[in-house]
């Protein structure tokens, strides 16, 4: 809905000639499951879990994620121990390998480095393993088009925490299945990652909240849109 609105504003294009059509979630892949089996499946403890999932680039604001963790009590009601920042996805375009090498820097730098864990990209049916295990993921992109990696999430029981930008407010619902965060500060996202971590009942209620709203993403409805906008062309 925001690029619909930016055609509009910017390019002056035709509302009549648009048509929004979001992409969809395979759910009988993605739904929630056993935590604890989950946990043996990709190999962590008892150890609260914080989730990155996609490409690794600058605009993904992994570096973001990587201060929060410094602001983050030690010590929350999710788990034993400090918590872990699960870092899973690829480099990706020209800066991407740079983009790795700054992020375990920095991880170094901040003193975070032995709980910040780089994970190769997954095939789908694996990474639900990841979404079901962990206690809440973190987007703080700076840019965002969509955010599908939000949503597949929320189906699978998991609470985001995610930047105001681009798509991101359209897939998650802030205080329904997750929470928004509308400035670049590592503080307010440790603070709404907090707020989850330490918290049981909040974060059961945006589990619970995460799943009902990500039932609107489905490819069935994906399809219904597209032959829907073919058969009304071809009427013409």
């Amino acid at each position: 809905p925001y690029e619909f609105d930016d055609l509009i504003d910017h390019y002056q294009a035709s509302p009549e000639r648009l048509c929004v059509s979001e992409p969809g979630i395979d759910h009988s892949l993605f739904n929630p499951g056993r935590r604890n089996g989950a946990r043996r499946t990709i190999g962590v403890g008892d150890e609260p879990l914080i989730l990155y999932v996609g490409r690794i680039a600058p605009l993904k604001g992994i570096d973001i994620a990587i201060d929060m963790l410094s602001h983050i009590p030690s010590t929350v009601a999710a788990g034993i121990g400090p918590p872990v920042l699960m870092i899973v996805g690829g480099p990706s375009g020209e800066s991407g390998r740079h983009e790795v090498e700054r992020l375990r820097a920095q991880a170094q730098t901040n003193g975070v480095a032995d709980r910040v864990r780089f994970v190769p990209p997954q095939p789908h049916d694996e990474l639900v393993h990841f979404y079901r295990a962990a206690d809440v993921l973190v987007m703080p992109s700076r840019s965002e088009s969509f955010g599908l990696v939000a949503a597949e999430a929320q189906a699978s029981g998991l609470p985001v925490v995610a930047s105001r930008v681009g798509g991101l407010p359209y897939v998650v619902s802030s205080s329904v299945s997750g929470l928004l965060v509308s400035d670049r500060d590592p503080g307010s996202f440790a603070a709404s990652t907090t707020a989850i971590l330490d918290h049981p009942d909040f974060r059961r209620q945006l589990s619970q909240g995460a799943v009902e709203f990500a039932r609107r993403f489905s490819w069935s409805a994906t399809a219904d849109r597209l032959t829907d906008l073919y058969a009304g062309i071809a009427a013409r």
